[in-house]
């Protein structure tokens, strides 16, 4: 059975092919700032990419004969970890939601191209809007808003389960805390197979990382709305994508501002070494959710191929578990093997409601 898997990026589209669960082929397309900003909204870029995705399989003389789809899950509303069939009303709920990320073509995508071939499926699974938090979790100092939680839960699962694997045990036994370095960074503890707690790495909560403000002091931002200086355009822009690495110092190329500070520059180590510290701070703040019963400590995402990164963080966390480097991410191969398990009838796919 071929499975295809779309993984749509803010800046690229992967997409992969699957026999059962071996992969035949992967490709990640690049999409220049010009190719994007044609498009107002994120939605917006759905035709535009789909093709992309046609235009690659037929490049690859792929035929068309797949018994599954599964993309990227999108930010429609909190759900339960699992596999879920692409409904309508799940594409409508994507298309209206409050929170955009280039995440939510995945699914669009997925089903456009699903419907299109007999007796294909179309699936998400683990979006980043999985909500397993303790009730307390959710609420915040104030009645007006509670806590959410938008996260790696896909990659951070996967990486849970790989390691599980190799130690011989199952994630469901297992009481973690897990770091996913990216252009936002999420940092979530998983007790015995769930994520109890977790941040909203895309746009209001936790360490900035290369492209998202973190947590920011609340009163001085209620002043800064109010200052008449910038749109609500301009500060939502502010909190998440030119925000940051990129709002401090003009880029989110960690290899650049590694370069940089071996140069000597003392600015960008100072906003580098600030942005691991808020890291750090927020890994171990995770300790106390779990009682200090952490069994490990897994670091994973694109900058887990920093060594400075890397290196500077285990300074400030091993004493709190044996910690573990999972660089990159595993979506890819996560997304296929969970279609391939409702194929086999091994998972039931959930039905969004």
């Amino acid at each position: 059975m071929y499975i295809l898997v779309i993984n749509p990026g803010s800046t690229s589209t992967k997409i992969a092919v699957y026999d059962d669960s071996k992969p035949m082929l992967l490709r990640s397309i690049q999409h220049t700032p010009e190719d994007l900003s044609q498009f107002e909204e994120i939605t917006d870029q759905f035709g535009f990419r789909k093709q992309i995705v046609i235009n690659e399989l037929k490049r690859m003389n792929v035929p068309f004969d797949f018994a599954a789809v599964i993309g990227r899950g999108g930010l429609a509303k909190p759900v339960a970890g699992g596999v879920y069939e692409i409904n309508q009303k799940m594409l409508d709920d994507t298309r209206s939601a409050i929170h955009k990320h280039a995440c939510d073509l995945g699914c669009i995508i997925a089903y456009e191209i699903a419907k299109d071939i007999p007796g294909c499926r179309s699936f998400i699974a683990d979006p980043g809007v999985v909500d397993e938090l303790n009730d307390y979790a959710r609420i915040s100092g104030s009645p007006l808003m509670n806590r959410i939680c938008i996260w790696h839960a896909l990659n951070q699962r996967a990486i849970a389960r790989r390691f599980a694997n190799e130690i011989g045990k199952e994630y469901e036994d297992l009481n973690l805390i897990i770091c996913h370095l990216g252009g936002g960074i999420s940092i979530a503890a998983h007790e015995h197979g769930r994520a109890v707690d977790a941040n909203n790495a895309l746009d209001g909560e936790g360490p900035f990382s290369p492209e998202r403000a973190g947590s920011l002091p609340a009163a001085d931002l209620v002043r800064l709305c109010f200052s008449g200086k910038y749109t609500e355009a301009q500060l939502l822009k502010r909190i998440a994508g030119q925000a940051g690495l990129n709002a401090h110092l003009g880029t989110n190329n960690m290899k650049e501002l590694e370069k940089r500070i071996e140069e000597g520059d003392e600015h960008v180590k100072l906003i580098v070494d600030a942005m691991i510290y808020h890291t750090a701070k927020n890994i171990a703040a995770e300790s106390a959710v779990l009682c200090g019963k952490i069994d490990a400590i897994l670091l994973t995402g694109g900058l887990a191929r920093s060594q400075y990164i890397i290196k500077r963080l285990r300074q400030r966390i091993d004493f709190l578990a044996p910690t573990y480097c999972y660089p990159g991410e595993d979506e890819m191969e996560a997304l296929a093997n969970n279609a391939w398990e409702v194929l086999q009838g091994r998972r039931e796919a959930k039905v969004y409601e």
